[in-house]
């Protein structure tokens, strides 16, 4: 491992990062078992990264004082920073996110009510009762910090990128260790999400309610393989505002996320200087400066210059690059010292996303909740491209219009998330941990009672016009 990071040490990393994810790709289109895992080729390649690298080959190799011939087995030569990576990479996550699309609230109406009701509920949920197990039993019987509460909605609901996000944060007041257990409860997550969504697949199935399931080779090939078929049409990444005589258009959209990263940057030390007591998150001050931009865009009608798919290419490439980089740069000896506390709390956590899947969902979802809740579940233990997959399984063809409510359904959630992402940490860091409990038990109270709302309202409404909410808020047809 270098003692000096240069310029030429990022180079180094982002060329090992970048076979590994080649080999990660290579994997998921020829062996069948990933295939049906789902498992992402980023995951297989930060795994692959973890494996090979300074903190397992590495120091199993330094253990027993291996060498390969003349040269001593080191693992993958990462730089000391690598590890860095995933916090910077985030910011340019959620620069994209703000700076994409335009958050309207208006959007939500009651047809998707019952969906982000449950939205809101799942994540409230899992932020307040993994804190609340964690004060409870955790800590009594494990001696756990309470800190670990907050890893089931870090690396579940939130996934790879709110995993970097919170061990950003606990790192910045000097604990990097989380980060290390915020990945390895994100992988876990990614695990029991796929495992745990085909075994729901299959229960539903056989009760009736996933009517068009057909197994996992019914998948189409590029699903299961990731790779799309040549022969057919591929999607666009994005599409040119400028023309290439002028600026090239990519470079325009990635600048004005460097602008946002960089606004984030200096606002922090401007905070940092104003309030030396305070941490202030990058991220989410890349995501408020975001926003300001947008709406300012929109004011002066220079919005058009954006183009939001190129910047979901973008947010993409991020987030692949930090999960691989922040599995590869998990120190197991973290981990291990919270195994049996982790474990305890997954098994916890699990018991949680089930009941709410098959004891809420059917409550509050009404017809077609079998599809809704097997997407949710998927994007309440790993990502929203898990809950895709797994929706595919039981949704081939996607007629059950799960896509194209989660769009608004998720408006919601999303201030849900990033006050639990930008707040949480900080009232844990303050020792405020059963106000966490507090905050957003309420929150998830609020999702109960607005599904309660939605299944009175569509009771009364049961011979209501066309695209009214009908029995259990499903949408009417006449």
């Amino acid at each position: 491992m270098e003692s000096t990071f240069t310029a030429w040490s990022m180079l180094i990393d982002m060329g090992f990062i970048g076979l590994l994810l080649a080999v990660g790709v290579l994997m998921r289109a020829k062996i069948k078992w990933l295939q049906n895992m789902l498992v992402p080729a980023s995951v297989i390649a930060g795994l692959l990264g973890l494996l090979l690298g300074p903190h397992v080959l590495g120091a199993i190799a330094e253990t027993y004082n291996w060498h390969l011939g003349q040269w001593k087995l080191t693992g993958i030569p990462f730089s000391s920073e690598v590890g860095t990576y995933s916090s910077i990479l985030i910011i340019v996550v959620f620069a994209c996110m703000a700076l994409a699309d335009d958050f309207d609230v208006r959007k939500v109406n009651k047809s998707v009510a019952g969906f982000a009701s449950y939205g809101v509920l799942m994540y409230g949920a899992q932020v307040a009762l993994g804190m609340a197990f964690a004060l409870l039993v955790l800590g009594p019987v494990f001696g756990a910090p309470d800190t670990l509460g907050l890893m089931l909605f870090t690396g579940w609901a939130g996934g790879f990128g709110t995993a970097a996000a919170i061990g950003d944060v606990f790192a910045q007041n000097g604990d990097p260790s989380v980060a290390s257990i915020a990945f390895t409860s994100a992988t876990v997550g990614l695990l029991v999400g796929v495992v745990g969504g085909i075994i729901l697949a299959k229960y539903g199935a056989k009760r009736g309610a996933a009517k068009a399931f057909r197994g996992m080779d019914s998948l189409p090939q590029d699903v299961r393989t990731g790779v799309l078929d040549a022969n057919q049409k591929r999607p666009a990444l994005g599409y040119h505002t400028f023309s290439g005589g002028s600026v090239e258009t990519l470079s325009f959209q990635v600048g004005v996320v460097a602008i946002v990263a960089l606004l984030a940057y200096g606002t922090n030390k401007v905070l940092t200087t104003w309030f030396p007591g305070l941490t202030f998150p990058l991220f989410a001050l890349a995501f408020i400066l975001g926003i300001i931009i947008r709406v300012l865009m929109n004011l002066t009608k220079t919005s058009h210059v954006i183009d939001s798919d190129s910047l979901r290419s973008v947010s993409g490439l991020a987030t692949d690059l930090l999960i691989v980089c922040g599995i590869a740069s998990i120190q197991p000896s973290f981990v291990a010292h919270h195994i049996g506390a982790l474990a305890a709390l997954f098994v916890f956590g699990l018991i949680v996303v089930v009941a709410l899947g098959l004891g809420v969902a059917p409550r509050l979802m009404g017809e077609g909740w079998f599809e809704r809740q097997l997407f949710t579940w998927g994007w309440a233990t790993g990502s929203v491209s898990t809950g895709l997959a797994l929706l595919r399984i039981v949704d081939p063809k996607l007629k059950s219009g799960t896509l194209e409510e989660f769009g608004y359904a998720y408006l919601p959630v999303v201030p849900v998330e990033i006050s639990a992402v930008s707040f949480a940490p900080i009232l844990a860091i303050a020792g405020a941990s059963w106000a966490i409990v507090g905050i957003w038990g309420a929150i998830a109270l609020l999702g109960i009672m607005g599904g309660i709302w939605v299944i009175r309202s569509g009771h009364q409404n049961t011979h209501g016009e066309p695209g009214q909410v009908g029995t259990l808020g499903t949408p009417m047809i006449g």
